[in-house]
């Protein structure tokens, strides 16, 4: 899915639609490092089971000295990388676990608000959880996505001039995110409070500003990076797959 340029150019983040790429300066790190917090696999589990955070504002589940490194750049709301979860992560989670392969989640803005919103309830409550809410957000995309979008345009466009600590609270609610969190174990009190954490909504525009200069021919998500490249034309699991598996060998 194409870049929409939807990030916050200032920390009040009240303009997601209204930035131009280059207007959003940030210093991005040439080499992302890993909070180790888990470093070998649980008893009677494998590598798919550890889980770190990384500077760049990713998750990274699996070996954090893993020879090979797949970075996916996606949006919780775009469809397309829906569709390289549903064909293309079983398989990447396979090869995770050998503990050759480590994949990092990068989460990009692309669709606003609403993407936004997924991004702080899928991160709420920590690394542990990460993985197992967005994996379930893409399954169930067509669901709360739908809400947004089947939303009368007057309501989104009135709900975008709320202040900063209700705006993301009221798109959630739209979608219903804060009820199909607390129904995977995220109390609704504690993704409200996500919701509305202004360190939280600063990091993640940080996040996805700093894709654009990390990566300046970075085109929308899914993007996926190899072992520091990032690789061209690549959206799918069928273009990914072969790079991927010539890397391992």
């Amino acid at each position: 899915m194409k870049t929409r340029n939807v990030l916050a150019c200032a920390a009040a983040v009240l303009a997601l639609a209204g930035c131009n790429k280059s207007k959003q300066q940030t210093t991005a790190a040439s080499d992302d490092k890993v909070t180790i917090t888990e470093a070998t696999p649980p008893p009677g589990g494998n590598w798919s089971d550890v889980v770190n955070a990384t500077s760049a504002g990713g998750l990274m589940m699996g070996n954090p000295n893993a020879k090979v490194k797949l970075v996916e750049i996606g949006s919780l709301g775009c469809p397309v990388c829906k569709k390289f979860d549903d064909e293309g992560i079983p398989h990447v989670i396979d090869r995770v676990k050998t503990g050759k392969l480590s994949w990092e989640f990068r989460p990009y803005i692309i669709h606003g608000p609403i993407d936004m919103a997924a991004n702080l309830i899928a991160k709420c409550n920590g690394p542990k959880t990460f993985f197992p809410l967005a994996l379930a957000m893409y399954k169930d995309q067509d669901s709360w996505m739908g809400k947004v979008q089947n939303a009368p345009p007057a309501q989104l466009e009135q709900m975008q001039n709320l202040p900063t600590d209700q705006i993301f609270k009221a798109f959630a609610s739209v979608a219903g995110l804060q009820d199909w969190a607390a129904a995977r174990g995220l109390a609704q009190s504690k993704s409200n409070q996500c919701l509305s954490d202004d360190k939280m909504i600063n990091r993640e525009v940080e996040i996805s500003a700093a894709v654009n200069n990390q990566y300046p021919d970075f085109q929308g998500t899914p993007s996926f990076v190899l072992n520091g490249s990032l690789l061209t034309n690549t959206s799918s699991w069928e273009k990914l797959q072969p790079q991927l598996d010539a890397a391992l060998k």
